[in-house]
């Protein structure tokens, strides 16, 4: 088979023409298949020996390990083709030494007629005696990246060859110019994954943290605040009372402090007082015994006995009845109660995390909530700070249930920065909740893959719908409000029209039974249904 030289010496210069064009195309196709340097740059090697009769290049890379204080700066082969593993490792070179170190070192492309008639040639990596009798040149051209030397590209050439001199050249500097932005373009690459795998070591620590590991998110000092509080308090048995609005994540925190405790691995049982009608409230909290009531076919253990040796979250506890409150005090006290319909003590041993959203203090003065269950309960208030309070974070909650919805609803919608920004000036009035159902009411029902500022506004509520702008006075609502204790209230009412009662006297009863529709139905003399339809004609439901 003949050697690369003998071939490149048989083609005209309509072949060598061709050859140029062949060469390029398989770099350009390597370059568009892999962007990785060693496969590019080892077969562009190949392809210049095998096209063109360049002979055993190599490229010369800077080293990238320090040198030592006042030692010069040096270059090696890092890819080359047609020479061994023993001359490639040779092939290292101080800045300025030999034609390989000054192109290093000037930037300038160096050219060896005859390298046995030039001083300067090391025959370094490979001998001489390894190489053809006949004259043989080399040729050295730099690679920049910014205008400033990283490397060699160079190669052997036979000087006896029908193929000009220039034309190598020229393809030799449009060699190194890819070659230049290859090795650029895995700098940016690597720049970016180092910065990436950094974030990714900065999230995997956030992720450490016990807000994160508790699902709470954000840093704004309101929320650390409570997180400190929390924190203290975890490892004690003394009862925690969560103050704050609705939708400010209640449950998250009571869950933070039972993980935070050594209750941890313990059960975590969570009750909504607000759900629960009266008439079950003692059965539910505490249980009852088998035929305690008709249909009590077997004991059930309420919640507190579920709960024992962990911790129980009453939610909205300024809605239990008077006569459990007296109950729960006594269970609380002394650690133990009795089922409904029993006779003995169950002990049991239960952390308590209380939450509302009412102000318990004014309730204890209006006589509707007991002082002395008020005062067990305060032991260690935490406020929880509304989304308005904090409203850096609301761009990372934001996202986080973008996120969510995303995974859950097999989407893919993306929040523009203009609409996160929208999403910070929204005054929240129901909170983290309230936004949670935003984003995923528009994950849902939106059209577009990025969501922008227009696009958004459709789906954020109306401050306007919430109240009326000029409600009427507090003596007129009194006034139209019947005066009849709700203990008397006539158990057949009497019947009324859709339009017995004002807007304005439907939205006062709501507020003072903070939202409970049943309670404030029957303030009015209504029944549900009746106080429901008359919300439905004034537009309230």
């Amino acid at each position: 088979m003949p050697s690369p030289s003998s071939t490149a010496r048989s083609h005209s210069p309509t072949d060598w023409h061709a050859q140029e064009l062949l060469l390029m195309r398989e770099v350009m196709r390597l370059i568009g298949r892999s962007l990785a340097p060693g496969l590019v740059l080892r077969e562009m090697l190949h392809l210049m020996s095998e096209l063109l009769g360049l002979n055993r290049g190599r490229i010369v890379l800077v080293d990238d390990a320090p040198c030592a204080a006042g030692a010069p700066r040096t270059a090696s082969i890092q890819h080359a083709y047609g020479l061994t593993q023993a001359e490639a490792g040779r092939g290292r070179y101080a800045w300025g030494e030999g034609i390989t170190g000054r192109v290093l070192a000037t930037g300038q492309p160096a050219i060896v007629q005859d390298i046995d008639a030039e001083p300067l040639f090391l025959a370094r990596a490979v001998e001489r005696s390894q190489l053809p009798p006949e004259t043989v040149a080399f040729i050295a051209l730099p690679i920049e990246v910014n205008n400033a030397p990283i490397g060699v590209l160079a190669c052997h050439r036979i000087r006896s060859r029908q193929r000009h001199l220039n034309d190598d050249l020229a393809v030799l500097r449009v060699l190194t110019t890819l070659v230049g932005q290859l090795l650029q373009l895995e700098s940016l690459v690597a720049d970016q994954t180092r910065q990436l795998e950094a974030r990714n070591t900065v999230l995997a620590n956030a992720l450490n943290t016990k807000s994160a590991r508790y699902g709470l998110i954000g840093s704004s000092p309101p929320l650390l605040q409570a997180l400190s509080e929390l924190e203290r308090v975890s490892q004690t048995q003394a009862t925690v009372l969560l103050l704050g609005q609705s939708g400010t994540g209640k449950e998250l925190f009571a869950r933070a402090v039972h993980l935070a405790s050594g209750r941890r691995d313990r059960p975590f049982i969570k009750v909504n007082c607000s759900a629960i009608p009266d008439a079950l409230f003692e059965s539910e909290l505490f249980g009852y015994e088998k035929g305690a009531f008709t249909g009590a076919s077997t004991a059930r253990a309420g919640w507190f006995e579920q709960a024992d040796s962990g911790t129980i979250f009453l939610d909205e506890i300024g809605e239990l009845p008077l006569a459990m409150q007296s109950k729960l005090l006594r269970t609380l006290q002394e650690g133990t109660l009795v089922r409904l319909g029993g006779q003995r003590e169950v002990r049991v041993n239960v952390r308590l995390v209380a939450a509302t959203h009412r102000d318990l203090a004014a309730d204890v003065e209006a006589g509707r909530f007991r002082q002395d269950l008020y005062y067990r309960l305060h032991v260690i208030p935490i406020h929880l700070p509304s989304l308005a309070e904090r409203r850096e974070d609301i761009r990372a909650l934001a996202l986080h249930f973008v996120s969510r919805a995303n995974q859950a609803h097999q989407r893919n919608v993306n929040l523009s920065p203009d609409a996160l920004a929208r999403l910070e000036e929204h005054p929240w009035p129901g909170n983290i909740r309230e936004l949670g159902n935003v984003i995923e009411r528009l994950v849902l029902l939106t059209n577009d893959t990025l969501v922008t500022r227009g696009e958004l506004d459709r789906f954020l509520p109306a401050a306007a719908v919430v109240l009326p702008p000029a409600p009427a006075p507090v003596q007129q609502i009194q006034a139209e409000m019947p005066s009849t204790p709700i203990a008397a209230a006539p158990l057949v009412r009497d019947y009324a029209s859709a339009q017995s009662h004002s807007v304005q006297v439907l939205q006062a009863a709501l507020v003072e039974h903070h939202g409970n529709q049943s309670r404030a139905a029957q303030s009015l003399g209504l029944t549900l249904r009746q106080f429901a339809y008359r919300l439905r004609k004034a537009g309230l439901k």
